[in-house]
């Protein structure tokens, strides 16, 4: 690892002046779980390293049920999937948070450097996709939201730009009898990289047996996080039923262009797309049943 500058500020305008006026590579900061392994093996270079975890927005977790939910960039993981309204309204997301890195780096690793770390397999990037999440952006220009399923621009890229940081996630409420899940396929019980992961949000009618609204999205089968559009369109009125959710699954297998490397190959992904979409809406409705 080469040696470089290091600062802590306590303010996002301090953050953002920083990042803009590093005369070289700057990066940030949140909980390092990427980072410091990227520097360490020469991934990634750094001539600066912001560290935003003291600054007391980044590292909010405000949830109304009226109004959704705000989780600033540095949350720690095990914040998230311990708040049990959230776990309840977001529980694709609570599903990914538990299983970030392992839970031995969960109060460092957050939702926000997972997003910004950008790789197509990151575990919390296709439930962010599916709940309609939004990234709220700020550099010394202002501030602007972009959408999730926009953010990531290729493997370990995205649409921050030079003195920009990621501030916040930001949530629609959760609406009524609606739940939502998130699986993923791995080698090994933890601590791995997803094969293939699949996130899966419904919302029921009052007797619980129709599909009224569905958003399915895909991470690892692509070189960004890809909504299942077709898919998601195609369940809206169909009945909660497995039959239903194994023809979405053969649909959502449109829009994954997988490679074949170490860990699988391409034909074994586009199998996965389609067992995982399955799995994880049949745990969205009972979900959503049960709430």
């Amino acid at each position: 690892m080469k040696n470089f500058d290091y600062a802590a500020p306590t303010s996002l305008a301090e953050a953002s002046s920083l990042l803009a006026r590093a005369p070289g590579t700057a990066r940030v900061l949140a909980g390092g779980t990427d980072l410091i392994v990227q520097l360490r093996e020469r991934l990634r270079d750094a001539d600066l390293v912001v560290d935003i975890k003291r600054i007391p927005e980044l590292t909010e977790l405000r949830y109304e049920a009226a109004s959704g939910l705000r989780l600033g960039a540095a949350t720690p993981c095990h914040v998230v999937y311990e708040h049990a309204a959230v776990s309840t309204a977001y529980a694709a997301l609570a599903d990914a948070a538990r299983i970030v890195g392992g839970w031995q780096i969960q109060s460092r690793a957050s939702v926000g450097g997972n997003l910004c770390n950008s790789s197509p397999a990151g575990d919390t990037l296709a439930p962010l996709v599916a709940l309609q999440a939004k990234a709220v952006v700020s550099g010394v220009q202002g501030t602007r939201e972009v959408d999730v399923a926009d953010f990531c621009t290729a493997p370990g890229r995205n649409v921050l730009e030079k003195g920009e940081l990621l501030v916040a996630l930001v949530f629609p409420a959760a609406a009524a009898r609606s739940a939502s899940a998130y699986q993923r396929f791995i080698p090994r019980n933890e601590m791995d990289i997803a094969v293939a992961g699949a996130a899966s949000w419904v919302q029921l009618n009052p007797a619980g047996d129709t599909i009224v609204a569905a958003r399915v999205a895909l991470s690892a089968v692509a070189p960004t996080v890809r909504l299942a559009a077709d898919a998601s369109a195609w369940l809206a009125g169909k009945p909660a039923v497995a039959a239903t959710y194994a023809v979405a699954g053969e649909r959502a297998k449109a829009v994954a262009s997988p490679i074949s490397d170490m860990r699988g190959t391409a034909e074994f992904r586009t199998h996965l797309v389609g067992v995982l979409t399955q799995r994880t809406l049949a745990q969205a409705v009972e979900r959503a049943r049960a709430r």
